[in-house]
């Protein structure tokens, strides 16, 4: 194992967040002036980043290594992939820290450690999930970095270490397909630093497309660049109380719902749509069957919520009388941000009627597309894991039938099969194993429930944030034990790294030498 070059290029990675980190620095204090306590935090963060870095990069120097063992591995990018969201989550929760150690409101939640570190790892793995009883006591600057951070996350941090620097040769495309989301992400372009690239390019200006579609719906531009940096990273931090529900705005609402549609859906589609190939986005298999499984399940949620009568509650506690308009809009709201796993929400769907919390339920275990900022098991997954189960089916009554499954037009070859059962049976026995030990943890706890337990080990490791009972939509994690959190930002890195790539850790041949 090279360990110097893991060592150097997380150097490099710190030295990239805290590049990051000094221009939000620099902005605020220009914004609000230097001597704000918050504006003082970046530019300590910067500073401790930027030593960090340095020593990180110095004492792995490449250079420094035995002849024939510069090259990065696949146990190299392996490691250096799952580091990385550690590494990365405690540099993004030092302007936290900071902040609330130097401000004079001594029970702030930051003041901890524990969940400094929690925010930051939520927003890292695009989770979500927040300790912040009340946002508005979080300055401007550190919302924004707040925001940046999961808008960094969204495509990858490692993703975009590919794509700026250019001294990873081949082990920058180890390290895109350890990390990019999905069962097989391809490159759009031979070279992985282009694809890299372009698929940031994209990402881009998608932000940048949305930020002045929500000024344009009555957002200030501050509001608006944070949403939409959130949006298009599926994580729905948000600088509200209330998350969107707090605009009561349908514009608003119906714009966040087109975005996340857009997240959720693999990045691979826009480079073909830019090339003019429109009809390979309408051929893409998971696409068409993503589109049907957001449709099929808002309308059910519609019917349930128009079914049950009973009234709707918004984020903001206001309870208005059902319509037809308010049930289209807050299910087709809610079904889409629970399957793209972005977590925002317009109402308190902890009071919607038993399917329609089903459905949210089944759809943050689907998640996104592959090549799409969402978590979950992916569509792609749940689509091979489908054909397989119709195909041995069909085999108890028909044995000597002999069917190719195929995804399209690809055959799906028996390797591709069992990656993808055993990644959903992973993800169920890390869901079951989650609910248990924070049910053990919280035991004394009368707050947590095996519904607050089961739901927040699904929010957390498939990524989407807010569960159901005490982790719904208008709750949040501050109550949890110390213990507890360490386990959800454990669970939320396995999650946004596909499992396997943080769990082949701990397996006692990884780090044998041959």
């Amino acid at each position: 194992m090279n360990y110097r070059l893991i060592i150097r290029q997380l150097g490099l990675l710190v030295l990239v967040l805290s590049a990051v980190l000094v221009c939000i620095w620099l902005w605020s204090a220009l914004a609000i002036g230097f001597a704000d306590e918050s504006v003082f935090a970046l530019l300590w963060s910067t500073c401790i980043g930027v030593v960090l870095g340095l020593i990180l990069y110095v004492s792995g120097n490449v250079s420094n290594c035995e002849q024939g063992t510069g090259a990065m591995g696949r146990r190299e990018a392996l490691l250096l992939v799952s580091s990385s969201w550690f590494v990365g989550a405690v540099v993004a929760a030092l302007p936290f820290l900071i902040w609330a150690r130097a401000a004079s409101d001594t029970g702030h939640p930051f003041r901890s450690v524990v969940n400094c570190f929690f925010e930051a790892m939520s927003g890292l793995t695009t989770t979500g999930a927040t300790i912040l009883t009340d946002i508005a006591t979080v300055p401007a600057p550190l919302l924004f970095w707040r925001s940046m951070i999961q808008w960094l996350g969204g495509l990858g941090i490692v993703v975009l270490f590919v794509a700026v620097l250019p001294n990873l040769g081949a082990g920058g495309k180890k390290l895109f397909r350890v990390e990019a989301p999905g069962p097989e992400p391809e490159g759009v372009r031979p070279h992985i630093r282009e694809t890299a690239r372009i698929l940031w390019l994209i990402y881009l200006c998608l932000t940048a497309v949305e930020i002045v579609a929500y000024w344009l719906a009555g957002m200030t531009w501050f509001d608006a660049s944070n949403h939409a940096l959130t949006t298009l990273a599926t994580g729905g931090f948000s600088t509200q109380n209330a998350s969107i529900g707090a605009y009561n705005s349908r514009t608003i609402d119906i714009i966040t719902i087109v975005f996340m549609v857009l997240a959720g859906a693999n990045f691979g589609l826009y480079y073909a749509a830019v090339k003019g190939k429109l009809r390979v986005i309408w051929g893409d298999v998971e696409f068409r069957f993503y589109l049907f499984l957001l449709t099929a399940g808002s309308i059910i949620v519609i019917f349930s919520l128009l079914g049950s009568g009973q009234p709707l509650q918004s984020t903001t506690g206001v309870v208005e009388q059902l319509s037809v308009g308010d049930a289209v809009t807050q299910g087709v709201f809610e079904v889409v941000s629970q399957q793209t796993t972005t977590g925002y929400a317009t109402a308190d769907f902890n009071t919607w009627p038993f399917v329609a919390k089903a459905v949210l339920l089944m759809l943050m275990f689907v998640g996104g597309c592959a090549g799409s900022t969402g978590g979950g098991i992916k569509v792609i997954r749940i689509w091979i894991a489908l054909k397989v189960l119709l195909s041995e089916l069909e085999r108890t009554f028909r044995p000597h039938v002999v069917r190719p499954l195929k995804v399209g037009k690809s055959a799906i070859d028996q390797e591709l099969k069992l990656a993808t059962i055993a990644y959903v049976l992973g993800i169920l026995l890390l869901f079951a194993l989650g609910a248990s030990l924070i049910m053990a943890l919280e035991s004394d706890n009368p707050k947590c429930s095996i519904t607050t337990a089961a739901t927040a080990s699904i929010a957390t490791i498939c990524t989407v944030g807010p569960g159901l009972a005490k982790v719904g939509a208008i709750e949040n994690y501050s109550w949890f034990s110390d213990a507890s959190k360490l386990v959800f930002c454990v669970l939320m890195a396995i999650g946004r790294l596909e499992v396997f790539a943080v769990l082949v850790l701990i397996t006692p041949r990884f780090w044998r030498s041959t």
